[in-house]
């Protein structure tokens, strides 16, 4: 029954974060400001997550908040938060969903490609392991492209010249919107792998995310109203409390997501959880298609099969990485910074 559990609750997890960025899709066509859906949706994300937080890490919580750690912290915010979820909601916006949720499949190969770079992690290139990750990788990059360049946006105008500049208008904003979601993938990466070193140090992960999204979401509202000159909701014909609950209740679902995940990372580890993550896109696509007619091109699909085999191939190398062929040939555990926040 644990397993039916496990298994059926993530495919259900990938199916509600498919649905609410569909959700999100709408509401940002609508009018409503990028920014101000960051802030609202971490500002209920960490509320959310508190009694969590206090009631299962308040033991692990240091007395003292020395300078590196608050130095992550304020990293982790600004790029985790306010950079990458504004870059992936501007990248929602003028793409699809289906595209949005199909681009952070690149995030493990990026991952492996930053520890290396770093030194977080060894790179043997007699090993077989290895090299399935780079070409995994190159695969995932390659899909990211072809979902870029190769997929057509559909116009509607009945007025064949309006129809081509309409389409050559559609194409740069397609590919604009795809070099937003890269931008955010990379982002999201290095702050994972930043992750991963800071709870070497403060292993909490509920009061981590707590902490991040409450300063992520108050270096958000900064940057809007710096931008913007003050905190607005954006023109929009839906009412201001009608976005507010459709943020706040996205907020709340993302927030029992988050949990139910880190019970399946300690349960059956971070490998199992990124297996699931295709799912998502491909009910992105059925929802998009289903609500706000939006359909993909054989570009998409063809880079999408790509991606798909590419992060198989990372998280195959990364699955069997694990023990490694000791001098004695038994296997051994193997201390990886990519292991915690792979999902």
């Amino acid at each position: 029954m644990e397993e039916v559990l496990i298994v059926s609750g993530l495919v259900g997890i990938q199916v509600v974060f498919a649905f609410y960025l569909v959700i999100l899709n709408r509401v940002l066509a609508l009018g409503v400001h990028p920014l101000f859906v960051v802030v609202s949706v971490n500002l209920a994300n960490s509320l959310f997550l508190l009694p969590f937080a206090v009631a299962l890490e308040r033991k692990k919580w240091p007395r003292t908040l020395n300078p590196v750690l608050m130095i992550q912290f304020v990293s982790i915010a600004l790029g985790g938060v306010t950079v990458f979820q504004s870059l992936l909601l501007l990248g929602v916006e003028k793409t699809s969903p289906a595209i949005a949720s199909a681009m952070p499949n690149l995030s493990p190969g990026f991952i492996f490609i930053i520890a290396v770079c770093l030194r977080l992690e060894k790179m043997e290139i007699r090993c077989k392991f290895t090299w399935t990750k780079i070409l995994g990788t190159l695969l995932c990059l390659s899909g990211a492209i072809a979902m870029s360049f190769l997929q057509t946006p559909a116009t509607t105008s009945p007025d064949i010249t309006s129809q081509v500049s309409s389409g050559d208008i559609a194409e740069k904003e397609w590919i604009i919107g795809c070099g937003y979601l890269l931008a955010s993938v990379v982002v999201v990466s290095c702050t994972t792998v930043l992750q991963a070193v800071t709870m070497q140090s403060f292993m909490a992960p509920f009061s981590l995310c707590v902490v991040t999204s409450l300063m992520g979401a108050i270096f958000t509202a900064m940057v809007q109203i710096i931008v913007e000159g003050k905190m607005e909701i954006g023109s929009s014909a839906i009412s201001p409390t009608g976005i507010i609950g459709i943020v706040i209740l996205g907020g709340s679902m993302s927030s029992v997501c988050i949990t139910y995940q880190t019970w399946c990372i300690k349960k059956k580890g971070p490998v199992l959880v990124s297996m699931f993550s295709p799912v998502q896109t491909v009910f992105s696509a059925i929802f998009s298609a289903l609500i706000l007619r939006q359909l993909i091109g054989i570009g998409s699909i063809t880079g999408m099969f790509l991606m798909f085999a590419g992060l198989y191939m990372v998280l195959w190398a990364k699955k069997k990485e694990i023990y490694d062929d000791a001098d004695d040939n038994e296997k051994l555990s193997v201390n990886d910074v990519e292991k915690p926040l792979l999902s």
